[in-house]
């Protein structure tokens, strides 16, 4: 049985004033997990001990960052990892954006300091659900210079896709080079576990507004430095005796700028997603990208 310490009764978050960032004593590059969440605790019961035991045989010094988004706006996960960069760039030297639905199997996925570029973990070849060309999602490890150097990443990105693509722009205009593990020989069946149920859990997909015209810009006016939040509290927990700290998030909109932030209750147009709709996408977000 699962054992999960810091909550209440009804399973809310105990409240927590103190906004202390755990630290790691150590002359290693240290590693902040930063995983962007709302309200996935069975995946991250799942999550917590996996990455502990797959980190500790790697021998990474590390610590798991959840950022928990707590407002009515759609899910921003760029903004969250923002967010979280911020939040313990002073105490790690890199960070891994990481969803909470990638479990990496194969130990040979290395996720030591990437100074030689950002590494991207989950490969088109690898990945157990997304294999287009330009797939930059799931798992990414960057240094914090890196990450400060491209602006972090874009905040307009209300709802699910397309902010990782834009990110990936982003780190190619900075002349960063793209990395992926080598010498993997596991294929898209098992190098991952991939443990988000679509069924149970649908994915925010509606374009609302001027949503994906805009969204499929190159955007060089949000990033790191103006991620607009509060921390509104902050928990140091354990799922079966294994830390991880919790940050209690809101994300605040400019409606004027991003009104797609909150969907009409109307039912919006659903983005399809198949590997040659991201593959369209992405050629008209670069040339879009070019002409800016």
């Amino acid at each position: 049985m699962r054992k999960i310490a810091n909550r209440n009764s009804e399973g809310a978050l105990a409240r927590n004033s103190e906004f202390q960032i755990p630290t790691i004593d150590t002359d290693k590059k240290r590693l902040a997990i930063i995983v962007p969440f709302r309200d996935r605790f069975e995946e991250l019961l799942e999550f917590v001990p996996h990455m502990t035991a797959f980190l500790k045989r790697q021998d990474i010094p590390f610590h798991i960052f959840v950022v928990q988004q707590k407002d009515k706006n759609r899910f921003n996960r760029a903004s969250l990892i923002n967010v979280g960069f911020l939040k313990t760039r002073s105490h790690y030297e890199y960070i891994a954006m990481h969803d909470v639905d990638l479990l990496p199997l194969n130990d040979n996925l290395k996720y030591e300091y990437p100074e030689k570029g950002p590494c991207h973990i989950p490969s088109p070849e690898t990945h157990p659900k997304y294999s287009y060309k330009y797939y930059a999602g799931g798992i990414v490890l960057v240094t914090r210079e890196h990450y400060e150097l491209v602006n972090g990443m874009s905040n307009q990105y209300w709802g699910w896709g397309m902010e990782d693509d834009e990110f990936y722009v982003r780190l190619k205009d900075a002349g960063l080079t793209f990395n992926r593990p080598s010498n993997i020989t596991t294929g898209r069946k098992n190098t991952f576990r991939h443990i988000h149920d679509d069924a149970y859990r649908v994915r925010d997909k509606r374009r609302c507004y001027n949503q994906l015209e805009m969204t499929r810009r190159r955007d060089r006016r949000t990033g790191l430095h103006d991620v607009a939040h509060r921390v509104l509290s902050l928990h140091s927990l354990t799922i079966d005796g294994l830390p991880l700290t919790v940050l209690n998030v809101e994300l605040i909109c400019d409606r004027n700028a991003t009104p797609w932030c909150q969907c009409p209750e109307t039912r919006e147009p659903e983005m399809p997603f198949t590997s040659n709709y991201e593959n369209h996408v992405f050629h008209e977000f670069n040339v879009c990208y070019k002409n800016k």
